[in-house]
């Protein structure tokens, strides 16, 4: 089986790829090729040996899809994008991106024809859903998008159940919660206070809060977003029918119950590095985001998180990130 990652070197790419090479199938298949590729030079994982191509591309450069596809990937895992803060801020570079950059990708697949289907799994966002909201959000909800984007991202899942419709090829959106705790540095994302007040404290540094205490959000951990990947990659898509988008489990809290949290797995001293600076930006974006989902459907099909309780994510955190120990 030949798979190829997009947006390899992103956080979630780094780890499915770890997932895969320390796996060495993908559910029941042999991985007899990788290829990762991303706008910065993707990284080979440690003891790989599984025969693997590196790619540094601009993923939305006209022709760049092309020769990506023309090996005939069995299984297209599409995790490039840019965030949601830099999609805002940036218009034409967040157009550019995360939906041409896609109508390239799916159009250079439908070109080979002669029977090739691979399956495509596309990483979308809770963000296509825009408020007012009901209590939990289904799947059947419609998609009423409020930042560029959530617009973006939901053009794409149309796309993609009608490139699936059509037979040119296998695809299935999942729509992922906000991951946390991301390691790393903090990046351009809208949500990445959500991540900031838990990651810095525990490393010893400040983190800044931007918006209320009382702001609910969605959530799961890196390690469950891998599960969700695999899962997609594998399963029978025939159970989806013609819906081929849906919503990840995962895991609501608010920003209040985030820090108690953090204050019972790491102690009252790692909470006092968080600081209040409210930032209007940032809560106007925030303010249109769902909170709370329904996941019958995902769940029916088989996807599963890692984690039961916000506790539980920053214990994952804690010991996927920093060996198990942080600065008390």
């Amino acid at each position: 089986m030949h798979i190829l990652v997009l947006g390899a070197a992103g956080m979630v790419g780094r780890k499915l790829t770890e997932r895969l090479v320390r796996d060495g199938r993908l559910g029941n298949r042999e991985i007899t090729r990788l290829t990762l590729q991303d706008v910065v030079a993707p990284q080979n994982p440690a003891g790989n040996t599984i025969p693997t191509k590196l790619v540094t591309s601009d993923f939305a450069d006209p022709g760049t899809a092309a020769p990506l596809v023309a090996e005939r990937p069995d299984v297209i895992f599409h995790l490039a994008a840019i965030v949601s803060g830099e999609a805002e801020v940036e218009f034409d570079k967040g157009y550019r991106i995360n939906l041409d950059g896609t109508r390239y990708l799916i159009d250079a697949i439908r070109a080979i024809g002669g029977g090739y289907k691979p399956r495509l799994v596309f990483t979308s966002s809770v963000a296509v859903f825009g408020a007012p909201f009901p209590d939990k959000i289904g799947d059947e909800f419609f998609l009423t998008p409020l930042t560029s984007y959530g617009t973006q991202k939901a053009i794409c899942e149309l796309l993609i159940a009608d490139y699936t419709r059509k037979g040119f090829l296998d695809g299935i959106g999942i729509r992922l919660p906000t991951i946390c705790v991301r390691p790393g540095k903090p990046n351009k994302a809208a949500s990445g206070f959500f991540s900031n007040i838990i990651r810095e404290p525990l490393s010893g540094e400040g983190a800044v809060l931007p918006v209320s205490e009382d702001v609910r959000h969605w959530h799961a951990s890196p390690r469950s977003a891998v599960g969700f990947l695999i899962h997609a990659g594998t399963m029978d898509t025939a159970a989806m029918g013609a819906r081929r988008n849906l919503s990840m489990p995962g895991l609501a809290a608010t920003v209040g119950e985030q820090i108690a949290a953090l204050e019972r797995v790491a102690g009252k001293n790692v909470t006092a590095r968080i600081r209040r600076e409210p930032d209007p930006a940032i809560i106007s974006i925030v303010d249109g985001w769902p909170r709370q989902f329904d996941t019958a459907r995902a769940l029916k099909l088989g996807f599963t998180t890692a984690e039961k309780t916000f506790d539980d994510i920053i214990r994952i955190h804690i010991e996927d990130e920093l060996g198990g120990k942080f600065v008390a």
